[in-house]
């Protein structure tokens, strides 16, 4: 597959027009004879790996790969705390190094275009590592940057990094004041405004951009800049009439108002800022489980007098060691999260569907572990749930204060498969689940990742908001899950389960998918709403269901397999199911059309083909590809259990048959 640099052409992979392009020899594993038994025997290796890849207390973690600017801010972090070390040092850049591209750039994605914030920042990590700008791979990357607009061009946050240490102007870039802090919830542009991952980022920086602290540069970056005496050329206004008009003018006011913010006032705020800040940190020290919010936290409570030995700070910056994942020869990843929730009630999910015992022990185990990570105290969704109990379930080891929907939805799912020791104490948590999630609805029927209603237009027309979504608004994948969730549940015919199912049924696409927004991208969203959709009683021969079947079918590849690639959420037209065939990709279309009552159909056959013959002796699949997403386009995950957990699931379901359908209890 090739690409331009904006990613928007490129040569697409072959479509299968018909079932005799397969023409590839079935490579049968010994004493196999079909699909079905090649099914079963893939579907048996792969549940052997499975299970033995179960840490002893009952979880499930595969790594969950993002890219390079992880690894960059990290360096950059340690290099401002005045803690950097050579191992360190040394092993971020091996790795970083090994992500470099032929063209001198790194991408956000495995084959993806060259990025330009992506590639500033892994620049200045390896000249922090002791690379010299003339070495070829440097001089190669500072070309391709200066060629795209040098600094200059890049995003907010690549922007404050550099001003941290002098390399860029805090007065050239957008102000966000600490005040922020005091806006009431129903003022626009308070923080509940943000979606939960932007407001524990947003927060901090206030701080930050308020202190515009800068430490001594250990080198200069002119060779970033397309002028080095003019690094930031002035540019014009949009016009007042459009909105990027109103929001640019805005941040110019509050440049102004910086001018005169009244000293006692901004130190208030700041100190308001702080105490938020602590108050949500997690018991392993981190902020949300997540990587951006923590590395931000750290910086400002640091410039706020919390010295490194201060255990907020101590803690802080030890659980950002625990996301690092070391290889084998000695290169050091950062996670910018990490997924054993997920992973473990998708990895439960997927053994019982493919035949383990509900009271197998290592199900059980899993059970116990889920049921004892959830969450019963508020947290930030109670600012507009007040009154809703807490029950939800984090996507981490340690979030307790930003549980997530579609986690909830998925382990009770998966609790729902399991033989309990403790049938009354399973039930409960069942019980408390249910209820958040239900609460957890928002205005038009569907639900989103965290909060609820979490769809104000204005931050995402703030100059600081170039880094990503920022809001958090409900997604067909998410809603199905739930929807799926209370279906089997008995609760299909429940008021609350309707608006949702009539809310995904207006959401589908022209050509019969769903938009994927938590996953790359039409066939996850359609892998999710049709079993969703089924399970809630819609029949197979509905109407959208058929569009979904037709869909998929016409964009199977030509292997038997279904693949997308990530540009197909800024191209649409043109990546739009399209991509190399992977195994995750391939069991979501599975799982939809196993659904939708296909199971003897051509498309399945292929595809269920197309799992066995990928599958390597061990039972595993290789994906290099990012099947996942943070933001859309912006950030992309590759989640190493995906390429496991999905295709054993689709396995499961071809050889034991669905295991909720009709609306079940209803």
């Amino acid at each position: 597959m090739t690409a331009t640099t904006d990613g928007s052409t490129g040569a697409l992979p072959a479509r299968a027009d018909s079932a005799s392009e397969t023409d590839a020899p079935f490579p049968q594993a010994a004493g196999t004879v079909g699909t079905q038994d090649a099914a079963e025997h893939a579907m048996r290796r792969a549940t052997d790996f499975l299970l033995s890849r179960q840490d002893a207390q009952g979880w499930w973690k595969g790594d969950l790969e993002t890219n390079v600017t992880m690894d960059a801010e990290d360096l950059l972090l340690r290099q401002f705390l005045g803690i950097r070390d050579e191992r360190t040092t040394h092993a971020a850049a091996l790795f970083i190094r090994g992500e470099q591209r032929d063209d001198g750039t790194w991408a956000t994605f495995y084959g993806g275009p060259g990025e330009l914030s992506t590639t500033i920042e892994a620049y200045v990590a390896l000249r922090l590592a002791g690379d010299a700008p003339h070495e070829p791979h440097m001089a190669k990357a500072s070309t391709w940057i200066r060629e795209q607009g040098g600094v200059a061009a890049s995003r907010v946050f690549t922007r404050v990094w550099l001003a941290l240490f002098g390399w860029w102007r805090w007065e050239d870039l957008p102000e966000m004041p600490p005040e922020l802090i005091y806006f009431p919830k129903w003022m626009p542009l308070n923080i509940y405004d943000f979606g939960c991952w932007a407001r524990q980022t947003i927060v901090p920086l206030t701080v930050v951009s308020a202190l515009r602290p800068v430490r001594p540069a250990p080198f200069p970056l002119d060779e970033l800049h397309t002028d080095a005496d003019d690094p930031n050329p002035a540019r014009s206004l949009a016009p007042l009439v459009s909105w990027d008009g109103v929001f640019q003018r805005l941040d110019k006011g509050l440049h102004g108002y910086r001018r005169v913010a009244p000293r006692r006032l901004r130190r208030a705020a700041m100190n308001a800022a702080a105490r938020w800040i602590v108050e949500r940190q997690e018991n392993d020290g981190c902020w949300g489980g997540i990587q951006p919010p923590a590395v931000y936290s750290i910086i400002a409570l640091h410039l706020l007098g919390y010295d490194l030995q201060h255990p907020v700070m101590r803690e802080g910056i030890a659980s950002l060691d625990r996301f690092a994942v070391w290889r084998d020869d000695g290169a050091r990843m950062i996670e910018a999260c990490q997924s054993p929730v997920w992973d473990t009630c998708l990895a439960t999910i997927a053994l019982a569907d493919a035949g383990v015992p509900a009271d197998h022990p290592q199900l059980v185990k899993a059970a116990e572990w889920m049921i004892e990570e959830q969450i019963d105290r508020p947290g930030d969704w109670s600012v507009r749930r007040p009154q809703l109990p807490p029950g939800g379930w984090g996507f981490e080891f340690h979030n307790d204060n930003y549980p997530d929907i579609d986690d909830t939805a998925e382990v009770v799912l998966a609790l729902r498969r399991v033989g309990h020791r403790d049938r009354e104490r399973a039930e409960q948590a069942i019980a408390r689940g249910v209820r958040w999630n239900l609460g957890m609805q928002s205005r038009n029927g569907a639900w989103a990742a965290f909060d609820v209603d979490n769809t104000s237009p204005f931050p995402n027309r703030l100059p600081f908001s170039d880094f990503g979504e920022v809001i958090d608004p409900p997604s067909a994948d998410v809603t199905a899950h739930v929807v799926e969730m209370l279906a089997v549940e008995g609760l299909a015919h429940d008021p609350r389960t309707r608006r949702g199912i009539e809310w995904l049924l207006s959401e589908q696409e022209a050509d019969g998918s769903w938009f994927g927004r938590w996953g790359v991208n039409y066939v996850y969203g359609t892998g999710s709403v049709v079993p969703a959709l089924v399970a809630a009683g819609v029949p197979g021969a509905h109407p959208a269901i058929r569009r979904a079947v037709g869909w998929l079918e016409g964009v199977q590849n030509s292997d038997g397999g279904w693949g997308e690639d990530l540009r197909s959420y800024a191209y649409a037209k043109e990546w739009s199911g399209r991509g190399a065939s992977t195994a995750s990709q391939t069991a979501w279309a599975l799982l939809a059309l196993l659904a939708a009552g296909e199971k003897e159909s051509k498309a399945v056959e292929r595809g269920i083909e197309f799992l066995a013959r990928s599958q390597n002796e061990d039972g595993s699949w290789d994906e290099p590809y990012f099947t996942g997403t943070g933001f859309p386009w912006d950030f992309s995950i590759n989640y190493h259990l995906y390429r496991q957990v999905f295709p054993l699931t689709a396995l499961g379901r071809y050889v034991n048959g669905e295991p909720f359908t009709g609306a079940e209890g209803s």
